[in-house]
């Protein structure tokens, strides 16, 4: 996925107004288990502490952060918000590096805060792909963060996208050859601790309708579910939960892309998700939604790039 920025500027009063209509429905999410990434990227940002602030009183209890930002993790403190977060790409090389510096980072950006600050889960990356350079590195990083992190309850994990996929239906899912080889000793290290595995899902420009045997998916974010869970049944990763770590709809600048069918969105994948997939029909999916912190696509800017929705830091 290609992602872009833009300078159109929007106040903080308006990006928490647009967020207000988007998150209508999230007064009843917690039977889905729904969360919000909290991106970074964009100018006039509402303050960290008025963002916590507001999700608290919509009720989300779960927060995906990209990196551990100091400002926000302070003002987390308290929240009641169970926090996913990031240790971004370009620290993955050092972290395997030797125990200590896992250990420095987990001390700077978790034990510092946790006292008062709930951590979920530690994504080690986000869509680190085999030709990266931090590639090589991932497992030897994830192993030295759960080490590092072993006496706090935290499970550690990484988030991949969708783009390692192949096969057709659903329950033909498997990983492509070149990913197999890259993921599969990740989802051996996720089975023996236990951990789920994060999947970044971009269903944008998707609404096709798959006929999968009894199955009739009808839904594209449902039918990526099912194919991940086929490709980790493949590599004897049944036993892995996926959480979905990254979902969303842009609110303008493309095809489709405005605050009624974003909203429309998040109102269906909130339905979706409570009840699961065909192949996890008694698991509701923990899910993550990407939301409008990114200036570009609130305030009538006249074109974006990107196809979707990106504010990460």
């Amino acid at each position: 996925m290609s992602h872009h920025r833009s300078s159109c500027l929007a106040s903080a009063p308006l990006l928490l107004l647009i967020l207000s209509f988007l998150l209508a429905s999230f007064f009843d999410t917690a039977a889905g288990q729904i969360g919000v990434c909290y991106g970074r990227i964009g100018n006039n940002l509402p303050r960290s502490e008025d963002v916590v602030a507001f999700y608290g009183q919509r009720n989300i209890k779960l927060m995906r952060l990209y990196d551990p930002d100091q400002e926000v993790l302070t003002a987390l403190k308290g929240s009641n918000i169970e926090l996913l977060l990031d240790v971004p790409n370009s620290d993955i090389q050092r972290i395997a590096s030797n125990q200590s510096e896992a250990d420095t980072w987990v001390r700077n950006n978790v034990r510092n805060y946790a006292n008062g600050v709930k951590f979920r889960y530690i994504s080690v990356g986000n869509e680190v792909q085999p030709s990266d350079p931090e590639g090589i590195f991932l497992l030897v990083a994830m192993q030295n963060i759960e080490i590092a992190v072993s006496d706090l309850g935290i499970k550690v994990s990484t988030a991949i996208d969708t783009r390692g996929l192949s096969g057709y239906p659903p329950s033909s899912g498997s990983f492509t050859p070149n990913f197999r080889v890259f993921i599969a000793p990740v989802i051996d290290f996720l089975v023996s601790k236990k951990s789920p595995l994060l999947v970044n899902i971009d269903t944008y420009f998707n609404n096709t309708v798959v006929n999968d045997g009894l199955n009739i998916y009808r839904n594209f974010f449902v039918a990526l579910l099912d194919t991940i869970y086929a490709a980790l049944e493949e590599l004897s990763g049944g036993a892995v939960k996926i959480v979905v770590s990254e979902t969303g709809w842009p609110t303008a600048g493309g095809t489709a892309a405005s605050v009624y069918n974003a909203r429309t969105y998040v109102n269906n994948l909130i339905q979706i998700v409570k009840t699961g997939s065909p192949k996890r029909p008694e698991r509701a999916t923990e899910t993550y939604l990407l939301l409008d912190f990114d200036i570009k696509l609130v305030n009538n800017c006249s074109h974006t790039s990107g196809s979707r929705l990106d504010n990460r830091r």
